[in-house]
């Protein structure tokens, strides 16, 4: 149904809407890129060899050294931001599957706060208190049940 005729169509939706195609494809142009690193790795020992061989009448001998810096200094940094940029493909399949799980436990993680979020904001329900007031000169936790009928009162006051 994705036809070249299509006008909605995208070359790699397909491939961005599902997190394991997404992984392959890296994947596969991470093996293109360590293919290239291996002949620039290749290219840049050639070039070294090459470049330091390379004298001019009335070199010292160190000169056909410092001509080649440059060069293999330049072959050494495209090497590097070859594994810099594989490593970064590598990355970004295991985000992006991060990403699918992320949005997968979303909605779990927000039920679960709405009902923290319920049990704190709800009002706990109210036992009957243990020992009512006391109005005496009483300490509230001064040792004393509280009496069972009126003639129980001993020293305090009655109501």
């Amino acid at each position: 149904m994705n036809s070249s005729n299509d006008p909605n169509h995208a070359p790699l939706r397909d491939v961005a809407q599902n997190p394991e195609a997404t992984a392959r494809y890296l994947a596969d142009v991470q093996r293109v890129l360590l293919d290239i690193g291996r002949n620039l790795e290749a290219l840049a020992l050639e070039t070294r060899v090459h470049c330091r061989d390379t004298h001019v009448e009335g070199d010292r001998f160190y000169d056909a050294w410092l001509r080649a810096q440059p060069v293999e200094r330049a072959l050494k940094d495209v090497l590097k931001h070859v594994e810099g940029v594989s490593k970064g493909l590598e990355k970004s399949a295991f985000k992006r599957r991060a990403h699918d799980e992320a949005v997968a436990n979303t909605a779990k993680k927000r039920k679960e706060k709405e009902l923290e979020k319920r049990r704190k904001n709800a009002p706990p329900l109210q036992a009957a208190p243990q020992n009512p007031p006391q109005h005496g000169g009483q300490a509230p936790n001064s040792g004393y049940g509280v009496p069972t009928s009126i003639y129980d009162l001993g020293n305090r006051e009655s109501a």
